[in-house]
């Protein structure tokens, strides 16, 4: 194959790991709408743990049918304890964000996630930060401050929900780059999907037993489990097509798709929950964007 024709292999898959990961990201979009409405109905942090419960039973038969029960192994444990802890935490604090808050909002501040990551492999690692790194995050920062405002005015303290969220998230990364070349892609979703399952079950049961009204788990209707397992689905599809998207092209390539996320969050909030975002939000969402956007572009930060 000559150069010109290597060159067009490549642009081809670029465009086409775009696509995939703008599929994947739009499929999120989509399953944060559906947690949204499952707002008064259960606790996120119910939903969070019969979404994973649903996610563990699929993965585990396709797991089973696929590598048989040899499939089941884990490998490096504490490692994958560490992605199913992490993930627990990251879900059931962005599942109660986006019940309680605007879906854009929430959405936004987890956008400070890859941000939060390369400070974190920095510090942990005892790495120089570069002063992009610090610029990008002070930039993000003043970005979250400007989302959170009216939110924080509404629901107080529980407005941090969705940086909670983000840091897990940093954290759960950390994790799954350990973790990294220890099995199959779907060994990894299955195992931090059984882990996080009874994880979310037992903060969901000690919310109840804490006799909080907001955490009360009553009997799902099946209307909600309707929901959930729409949901489990969806966001299986979405790590599917991402995880394609990233075999084909660099992270590089895939990573831009995801601010699609954020013009559906406001979409949807806008047309389906009434949430309509004031200039200082819009503008605290751009900055969030802007300053990720840039430490994308970047050079690497390891040195």
């Amino acid at each position: 194959m000559d150069i010109g024709n290597l060159d067009a292999e490549q642009a081809r898959l670029r465009r086409q790991s775009f696509l995939l990961a703008l599929a994947g990201f739009t499929v999120f979009s989509l399953g944060d709408g559906i947690t949204k409405s499952t707002a008064g109905l259960w606790p996120g942090i119910a939903v969070a743990a019969l979404r994973f419960s649903f996610g563990a039973i699929g993965l585990g038969l396709i797991l089973l049918v696929r590598e048989g029960i040899g499939g089941f192994a884990m490998p490096r444990p504490l490692v994958q304890i560490g992605r199913g802890l992490m993930m627990t935490l990251a879900t059931s604090s962005i599942y109660m964000a986006f019940q309680l808050m605007p879906l854009a909002t929430a959405t936004a501040i987890g956008f400070t996630a890859p941000l939060l990551t390369a400070l974190l492999s920095a510090a942990l690692l005892r790495e120089r930060i570069p002063v992009r790194l610090w610029i990008a995050i002070l930039v993000a920062l003043t970005g979250v401050v400007l989302v959170l405002r009216p939110s924080f005015a509404a629901v107080g303290g529980l407005a941090m929900l969705p940086l909670a969220a983000a840091l897990s998230t940093s954290f759960l990364l950390m994790f799954n780059r350990m973790a990294a070349n220890s099995g199959t892609a779907l060994l990894s979703q299955f195992l931090v999907a059984a882990l996080a399952a009874p994880m979310l079950a037992f903060l969901s049961l000690a919310g109840h037993l804490s006799g909080e009204p907001a955490l009360h788990v009553g009997a799902p209707s099946w209307s909600l489990i309707a929901r959930v397992a729409v949901l489990a689905t969806s966001s299986t599809i979405g790590h599917w097509l991402i995880y394609q998207a990233t075999v084909r092209a660099s992270a590089a390539t895939v990573a831009p798709a995801n601010y699609v996320q954020i013009i559906f969050a406001v979409t949807i909030g806008w047309i389906v929950f009434g949430d309509i975002p004031d200039a200082l939000t819009f503008a605290g969402i751009g900055l969030i964007i802007c300053a990720g956007a840039w430490l994308l572009k970047g050079p690497p930060l390891r040195r």
